[in-house]
């Protein structure tokens, strides 16, 4: 788990070093444990006769988990097997799971590794071998660049999840055959925005589409100019005749038969590939199905396994006593962690940190936890995808009976219903109202808005053109791949990176390995939720190793009560300073920047809230998000 970043130049003039000390500035804090810079020019001539000059630069920063000695980057090799292979460069951030498999199929092919066990070194053989096939050979999470010198190309890659980031801006549109002579690319957001390209670039984001979702998307559209590299894609800079761009999609594994039997055996695979570390590793545990059944596969192959848990400040929220009789049941050293929290300080240095604003304020206990853990391990396991692979939300069972009944539900009125606590069952009756009122016109996006399309209007003036689900298949499907391609990046998996990644913690996700995805890929809801049994499928597996209690207790959620730390300070589960913060900022002279959004809407949202007349505190947060964000950016 690093920090990598990097530029590409073909104007002929030299990359200036302060451009590279700002993307380093913002990447350091990813890699404690070793940093590096490489460069290369390369002068040739082009098909009209004319010299042409290309340089790239990289910069990386190491947080060292496999292969301390050898794994050291930005990682070249001079040349391959032949002269034809040239020079190869690559700066890599994440894990690459299978990289002994492919290093002895490599090395078969006679390909000669130089480090002990470094993943990174897989990914320039892998090049050699393979081109832009090589990440249809891997396993892992990743985000990578690498500069091949022969073909002057400069390749950009990331994972099929999403799961480590990757952005890039450049002084062109991004679209096939289209002229640019600088690309810079970070694992930060904002360390490729401070580069200051030549000429105009493509770059930013719709605040419309943020107060809709609550974060920033990934876009999925090959064509669509972004920042951020999509997930399970590719871009490749070749540096010559028209300086072409283009990006290719990987395609899905697929298996033909399906087997219950292999989803289990494929999970406990995904866990043991997850164990190597030459650091501390261990795993983080709630108690609930995902998280103890990846502990119960951990334990099976590493017998002296770690877990953690910790203790929440407020009680409702607290799943330690869950976590602490699961842990006895597998036999592992657990660990339930207690400490102090400040809320207020940890969300504007998160925000700060993450360098955008983001809406999801189950951001601060995943801080939290990943603070804790790491004062005893350096890689952790988590359950990032089970709910979306296995569709364990509340929200996948509702999607049914809101196509069949959104117009009957929308009649009904629910404004008692509001002033309910947020996570009761009246207040989710008057969500899934809301719901109903939006489905006819943005069809299944209805159940992922945190601000609603007339309350978007109110508060910038503009009718957000937000994305219409497909009118054919299964509403439970068309929610879970909206979740696929851009809940599960945008937000959850952006979480996990920026919070674990604040305290130099790496976090791997069994459930999204490729091989386990691709035994569910296109089944059919009823045999993932057999009975209507939201993760149905997952916990007959569970019901075989753990305790019926973990089973089938009512899923909890890593959650705070955010809305009763905005209405006050004085609270005894350790809330305090966000009512304080949340006034501060929003009641400022300019509150969100150069972004206009209406002052008497937003007092609105204020108002009703601190009343207890609506549950608005998803959306304060969003915009205290908004507003942080501007003020760094400020």
């Amino acid at each position: 788990m690093c920090g990598i970043g990097g530029i590409l130049r073909t104007d002929g003039q030299p990359i200036p070093e302060e451009w590279l000390d700002a993307i380093d500035a913002r990447i350091a804090y990813r890699g404690p444990d070793g940093a590096g810079r490489f460069r290369d020019r390369v002068t040739f001539t082009d098909e009209q006769g004319r010299q042409r000059v290309v340089e790239v630069a990289f910069v990386h920063r190491r947080l060292s988990i496999i292969d301390h000695k050898d794994g050291h980057q930005p990682m070249v090799s001079e040349r391959g097997r032949n002269e034809s292979e040239g020079l190869v460069a690559v700066v890599f951030n994440g894990c690459i799971y299978n990289h002994r498999e492919l290093r002895r199929e490599l090395e078969a092919k006679g390909h000669r590794f130089v480090t002990d066990h470094s993943d990174t070194e897989v990914l320039i053989h892998g090049w050699r071998e393979w081109g832009h096939e090589l990440r249809h050979h891997l396993e892992g999470m990743y985000a990578f660049a690498l500069w091949d010198r022969s073909g002057r190309r400069l390749h950009l890659a990331r994972d099929p999840f999403g799961e480590k980031p990757l952005y890039r801006v450049d002084d062109s549109a991004i679209r096939e055959g289209e002229n640019w002579s600088v690309i810079a690319f970070a694992s930060e957001r904002h360390s490729v925005e401070q580069v200051p390209l030549p000429r105009g670039r493509s770059r930013g984001w719709d605040v419309l589409e943020f107060l809709q979702l609550g974060y920033l998307p990934v876009h999925s559209n090959p064509a669509q100019d972004q920042v951020e590299v999509a997930r399970h894609s590719s871009v490749t800079y070749t540096s010559g005749d028209g300086l072409i761009s283009r990006q290719t999609m990987v395609q899905g594994r697929h298996v033909p038969d399906f087997d219950p039997r292999l989803v289990e055996e494929a999970l406990e695979e995904a866990v043991r590939r997850r164990l190597e570390a030459d650091v501390p590793l261990g795993c983080f545990l709630s108690g609930g199905v995902d998280s103890s059944l990846i502990a119960h596969f951990a334990r099976k192959h590493k017998p002296d396994l770690m877990t953690f848990t910790v203790r929440m400040p407020d009680a409702r929220y607290d799943e330690s006593r869950h976590a602490e009789r699961v842990a006895a049941h597998l036999g592992v050293r657990h660990q339930t962690l207690d400490f102090a929290v400040n809320p207020a300080e940890d969300v504007v240095h998160l925000i700060q940190t993450l360098g955008q604003p983001f809406g999801d304020s189950s951001i601060l206990p995943t801080y939290w936890v990943s603070k804790a853990a790491r004062q005893h391990v350096k890689v952790a396991l988590a359950g990032d995808g089970g709910d979306e692979l296995f569709f364990g939300y509340e929200r996948y069972l509702a999607a049914r009976p809101l196509a069949q009944f959104a117009t009957l539900a929308a009649l009904m009125p629910n404004g008692l219903l509001h002033r309910a606590h947020s996570k009761s069952r009246r207040n989710k009756l008057a969500r899934f109202i809301d719901m109903a009122r939006d489905y006819r016109s943005i069809g299944i996006v209805a159940m992922e808005v945190i601000f609603r399309p007339r309350e978007i209007k109110e508060l910038t003036g503009r009718r957000p053109a937000l994305p219409q689900s497909p009118n054919d298949g299964d509403v439970i499907e068309l929610l879970r791949d909206l979740d696929l391609d851009h809940y599960l990046p945008g937000d959850l998996l952006r979480k996990t990176d920026t919070a674990s990644m604040a305290v130099a913690l790496e976090v791997r996700c069994p459930f999204l390995d490729a091989d386990l995805a691709a035994l569910l890929n296109d089944r059919p809801v009823d045999e993932l939720i057999p009975g209507g049994e939201r993760k149905g499928l997952l916990r007959r597996i569970a019901r075989k190793y753990l305790p019926k209690e973990c089973v089938d207790r009512p899923k909890m959620g890593f959650a705070i009560p955010i809305g009763e730390w905005f209405r006050s300070d004085d609270l005894p589960h350790k809330g305090s300073g966000m009512k304080t913060l949340l006034l501060d900022h929003l009641n400022s002279a300019e509150p969100f920047g150069p972004i206009q959004l209406n002052r008497k809407t937003v007092q609105r949202f204020i108002d009703e809230h601190m009343s207890g007349k609506r549950d608005h505190g998803q959306r304060l947060f969003t915009l205290l998000t908004l507003s942080i964000w501007a003020r760094g950016a400020g």
